[in-house]
């Protein structure tokens, strides 16, 4: 387990540390994200990431930097390389297909990227799964991640032009 690894809740008597709070503030910030509503009538949740990612382009830009803030968060306390680029995926997967109008905002509820992100890290600190380096794999996300804003902002222009066009 890496040094700076969130405490084990197996391991009696452990005094409340900064990683218990980083790990409490990521739990809260992922059910809010994404289970933070009862729909009336139904065991079903759904937290701000499928409200907010009702704003067309601006909804998704959004909750994907809220889920890269919870990234970059596990990211300090020493996840490890591969582990992140998991948790990475699963957070642009949820912007990229989470921006398609009507079968992304479906997605959105289904999905819950922070959600599964908390239980890989749970997987990580607890049960010592995902262990291993992914540096050869960062340049190729970094390209990805330039390339998938560069295109976000290409389709909010070209969107601007079309309603503007219309009028």
């Amino acid at each position: 387990m890496p040094e700076t690894a969130m405490p084990r809740p197996d391991v009696p008597n452990q005094t409340p540390n900064k990683e218990n709070r980083e790990m409490r503030w990521i739990e809260k910030t992922s059910n809010l994200l994404d289970n933070a509503i009862r729909v009336p009538g139904t065991n079903f949740r759904i937290g701000l990431d499928p409200i907010i990612g009702l704003i067309p382009v601006v909804g998704e830009v959004v909750t994907f930097g809220m889920s890269a803030v919870l990234v970059f968060t596990m990211a300090r306390h020493g996840a490890s390389g591969k582990l992140i680029l998991k948790l990475l995926v699963n957070a642009l997967l949820d912007a990229s297909i989470g921006g398609i109008p009507v079968l992304g905002d479906l997605f959105d509820f289904g999905f819950k990227a922070n959600q599964r992100n908390v239980r890989l890290l749970r997987e990580y600190y607890y049960e010592g799964k995902h262990q291993g380096n992914a540096w050869g794999v960062w340049v190729l996300v970094a390209v990805l991640l330039v390339a998938w804003v560069g295109l976000v902002v290409w389709l909010a222009v070209w969107l601007f032009r079309w309603i503007a066009g219309a009028f």
